[in-house]
């Protein structure tokens, strides 16, 4: 088993755990930026998020 494959084993079946984490480390740049840099910390977001799930196989969630 290479090391790709262990990441996808270990992140398949937490998505929305390591997603909740994704979106504390947004929050945490925006108050210590005083969200100056808000769009490009939420575009890295999305960019993350897309890749847990592409990462997982797990369909895309859509945006709430």
């Amino acid at each position: 088993m290479g090391f790709v494959d262990k990441i996808k084993g270990a992140v398949s079946g937490h998505e929305d755990q390591i997603d909740g984490a994704i979106d504390q480390a947004g929050d945490f740049v925006d108050s210590k930026t005083d969200s100056k840099h808000a769009a490009q910390v939420d575009q890295a977001q999305d960019f993350l998020k897309g890749q847990v799930r592409q990462g997982s196989g797990t369909p895309e969630q859509p945006q709430t």
